[in-house]
């Protein structure tokens, strides 16, 4: 079986080897929380998992009145509001190039690269990728850019998104992706692409399957402040008590401790 790399798993790698190994290649569950408050922050994330699937349903048709009834607390109940009142997505139903939950893959070295979108919408010969986040605090733009996840998202819809556009590949230039923060409904951050980012990102992406595939160790990081988030950091005698959320949400620069969605351990077979 052909081992798979995602945008998380790359993320886990680039920030932390030690995480990466733990995580995807020793298959240890998660020994401890990530944040606290706990319960609080296990809620939001249950939450924001919910108001994806909302939308999703939302997507494929079902009518907004039988989704109206699933709401079930006050976070979900704002989110779905500022979703339907957003006039960018108020022409949703009238396009029929529309792919929720879309999952594409590619060849990446020895392994398969792989991504699962919450929307790649096409319209006018260009291809919008959105996903949609449940942060209380809006990122910056440039932390956003540098994540895995907005260089892989980009790079494998043209590498991989030709069935999505008549059998031909786009070209850099023809993709954009938008992250709309459900907290923030007005400050979407939007990122459009060129031919050189695409080599830029194409080149990192190639450098670190090789890393990954011929690397002997896989040290902690040095960076020892997303130790305070990190829910492996007792393998590495670097604390048992977790991080306060609040001052994550102050340094947006630790984990996404509040759109987690981690996929299954196990993503990595050798």
């Amino acid at each position: 079986m052909t081992a798979i790399l995602s945008q998380s798993s790359l993320q886990d790698y680039v920030e932390c080897a030690r995480r990466f190994e733990l995580r995807y290649l020793k298959r240890i569950a998660y020994p401890a929380i990530e944040s606290e408050p706990a319960l609080e922050n296990e809620k939001h994330q249950q939450e924001g998992e919910y108001f994806h699937r909302l939308v999703q349903r939302y997507l494929i048709g079902i009518p907004k009145e039988q989704l109206d009834r699933l709401v079930n607390s006050d976070n979900l109940q704002r989110w779905w509001e500022n979703f339907l009142a957003n006039p960018d997505f108020r022409g949703f139903k009238d396009l029929r190039n529309l792919h929720p939950e879309a999952t594409l893959s590619a060849p990446l070295g020895n392994y398969r690269l792989l991504a699962k979108y919450d929307l790649i919408a096409i319209q006018n010969n260009r291809a919008l990728i959105y996903d949609w986040k449940t942060y209380r605090k809006r990122p910056r733009n440039e932390w956003l850019s540098a994540r895995m996840q907005t260089r892989v998202y980009r790079a494998l819809l043209v590498r991989a998104g030709a069935h999505l556009n008549n059998g031909k590949p786009f070209e850099p230039e023809q993709i954009e992706m938008i992250y709309w923060f459900a907290e923030f409904p007005n400050e979407s951050a939007r990122f459009t692409y060129t031919q050189d980012q695409y080599k830029r990102d194409s080149d990192l992406l190639a450098k670190l399957a090789d890393e990954i595939q011929s690397a002997s160790s896989h040290p902690p990081t040095d960076d020892r402040t997303k130790c305070n988030y990190c829910p492996y950091r007792s393998y590495c005698d670097r604390g048992v008590r977790a991080g306060d959320a609040s001052q994550a949400e102050a340094e947006m620069e630790a984990e996404e401790l509040f759109d987690v969605n981690f996929e299954q351990i196990g993503e990595i077979a050798f």
